[in-house]
This record gives C-alpha cells, sequence and structure tokens, in this order.
C-alpha cells in the first residue's frame, strides 16, 4: 500500500445524530481518505427496488407515517432494515479494496455482523479493514445535535429517543462481536480515542 493510513477501510457505525459524519470526515481529512456515506447507498437500492422485489429493503413501506408508530416498532424495523442492507455492505467493501485509496465508511445502517465479516474478507485478502461503532446513549444530546443540524425540525424528542435505544442494541451487538464501541464525548478527543481503539491489539477479530 502506498498510503500512510493505519487502515485501508475503516467502518463507522452508530445510530443517527452521534457525529459519524463530522468524525468521517474528520479522519478523511487526517489520512488524505475517500468517505463513502452509506446512506446514499441505501437510498440508491430502495430507488431501483420495491418492496414486492425485496422487501427487506421497504420495511418501512407501507408502515404508516413514522409518527404514528410505536417508538419500539420504529426500532424493529430499522434493525430488520439494516440487517437485510447486510449484502450491500460487503458490496462497499469489495469494491474499495480494488483500489489503493484509503476510505471511510459511514452509516447508520451498518451492523457488527456486517462490519464483522467485512474485516475477515478483508483479512484474507491482506488489506485492513477496521471497524468502530460511535456510542451515544443520552437522547437529550442526541436531541440537540438534531437541532444544530436541522433546526428547521424544531425539537426531535421521540426521533432522539429511538436513536439512543438503537445507540445501544449497536453497542451490546458490536461487543459480540468483539468490535470497539467509542463513547461519541468528549468530542474533542473522539478522533484520538478512535485512532487508538483502532490500532490497538485485538480490537478486531481477523479470524
Amino acid at each position: 500500500m502506498t498510503h500512510d493510513a493505519p487502515w485501508d477501510i475503516l467502518l463507522i457505525g452508530g445510530a443517527s445524530g452521534v457525529g459519524k459524519s463530522r468524525l468521517a470526515a474528520r479522519l478523511a481529512g487526517v489520512h488524505s481518505a475517500f468517505v463513502v456515506e452509506f446512506d446514499d447507498v441505501v437510498e440508491a437500492v430502495q430507488a431501483i427496488t420495491t418492496a414486492e422485489q425485496h422487501p427487506g429493503l421497504h420495511h418501512f413501506d407501507g408502515a404508516g407515517d413514522a409518527a404514528d408508530l410505536s417508538a419500539d416498532r420504529v426500532l424493529e424495523l430499522q434493525i430488520a432494515t439494516a440487517r437485510a442492507l447486510e449484502p450491500a455492505v460487503l458490496g462497499v467493501v469489495r469494491n474499495r479494496l480494488t483500489v489503493d485509496v484509503p476510505a471511510v465508511v459511514e452509516g447508520d445502517y451498518l451492523t457488527p455482523a456486517a462490519a464483522a465479516r467485512a474485516i475477515r474478507e478483508g483479512s484474507a485478502r491482506g488489506r485492513r479493514v477496521r471497524a468502530v461503532f460511535v456510542h451515544e446513549g443520552d437522547p437529550e444530546r442526541i436531541a440537540l445535535n438534531y437541532a444544530s443540524r436541522e433546526p428547521e425540525h424544531g425539537v426531535q424528542r421521540e426521533r432522539a429517543e429511538i436513536s439512543a435505544a438503537y445507540s445501544h442494541r449497536l453497542s451490546r451487538e458490536a461487543a459480540l462481536h468483539s468490535l470497539p464501541v467509542v463513547d461519541a464525548r468528549p468530542w474533542d478527543t473522539l478522533v484520538s480515542r478512535i485512532r487508538e481503539v483502532i490500532v490497538e491489539e485485538g480490537a478486531v477479530p481477523l479470524k
């Protein structure tokens, strides 16, 4: 490899509103890396499929207004959609492994299971695929983040509650796959803490 990043592909997972996009941009700037926003991939595959063709990608279709669904139901549908998108995660990783430019892939729908498999596939090809999940369990903090980036939507407290619950779920699943989970706060030290866990021996499963 001709680049000096400590990874060829870095997967950054986490719930909505925890700061993944800003983190990805900062890390990409440090390492001259390419950023893939997995949400763009999600929108693309949903746009070219229907619920009849691929029901796993359209769990929210026909579910009515999301505002009328219970928080538990929204979380259930979000998790089901993330699992259905796991092959797409692996497709992105396999494509990025064909070029010698480090990449940061970030998104709400990156699951620990897909990340662990991507790491194993990268290792089998002699490439450094790493993953980390950013955690924020305080819905009030997430609501403040939403208010900062989307002031036109007002206070999104219920959405923040769902996001915090999803963050806890991802953190538990990441632990089951021996993947590092890093608290989003304090923000000023997040980049350095991410870099530490990525290079820490045994932080990610290689087999």
